[in-house]
């Protein structure tokens, strides 16, 4: 099957159904993990490399009274101990293998859940960040697993994780890249480059109305903790 970097080969992405009816503030049309397809390339290299996404009708704004008081308790919980043994824990430590794997010094770009903890560390508490900057703080700081989140309708097609091509421009009319990063794609073009940046054409917004909420799991880190991470920031996300 020709994937949408028109030449290797993808896994047709596969709605999962529903396993909780009674989340918080979540609609049953909402609640549809989906798994995201992965290049042939990609799949032959990293065998356990998967994405699964899910979307929520959510809009950005200020964040509501129960994620603000949630944020706190998470700050009057945090410790120097465990910023400092966050790197030797199984998910976090997946992360980082996974960042030396693909070129990148975790040590110079922290993967996100020891930069989280370092900036809790530095300003003294999670500070709000906005509806959407929370929930995702708020989810990898409790699962280790980074979520990205998307505006819905500025997507096309299903989301996947390819290799971007040489000059390809991110979200097509964003920086030009070098080719053979891993990216997240739609149909169309690459929408986020793994572990550092996203283009801002498909970044959620002020006209956000619907929110994809994607989260990536590599080797070592349980299916479990992937799906944790997305309904703990799709929660986060329509808690008032």
């Amino acid at each position: 099957m020709s994937g949408p970097d028109g030449g290797d080969e993808t896994d047709t992405a596969r709605p999962g159904p529903a396993t909780d009816d009674s989340r918080a503030g979540i609609s049953a049309t909402d609640e549809e993990l989906v798994e995201g397809w992965v290049s042939a390339r990609l799949r032959e290299e990293f065998p356990r490399l998967r994405l699964r996404y899910l979307e929520v009708e959510a809009t950005e704004g200020r964040t509501g009274r129960s994620v603000r008081r949630r944020l706190r308790v998470m700050s009057d919980r945090f410790t120097g101990g465990k910023a400092v043994n966050m790197r030797l824990e199984p998910v976090p430590s997946a992360f980082r293998t996974f960042y030396r794997q693909v070129g990148i010094d975790p040590d110079q770009r922290r993967p996100a859940a020891e930069e989280v903890a370092v900036r809790r560390m530095q300003e003294g508490a999670y500070l709000s960040r906005g509806r959407v900057g929370d929930a995702l703080t708020i989810a990898v700081a409790e699962t280790g697993v980074p979520v990205l989140a998307f505006d819905a309708a500025a997507l096309t097609g299903p989301l996947g994780l390819r290799l971007s091509r040489r000059e390809e421009l991110l979200g097509e009319e964003g920086r030009s890249l070098t080719g053979g990063e891993i990216v997240v794609a739609d149909a169309r073009r690459a929408v986020a480059v793994l572990f550092v940046d996203q283009s801002a054409k498909t970044s959620v917004g002020r006209g956000t109305e619907r929110i994809a909420l994607a989260a990536v799991g590599v080797e070592g880190v349980p299916a479990i903790s992937i799906e944790e991470a997305l309904w703990t920031a799709a929660e986060a996300l329509v808690e008032r």
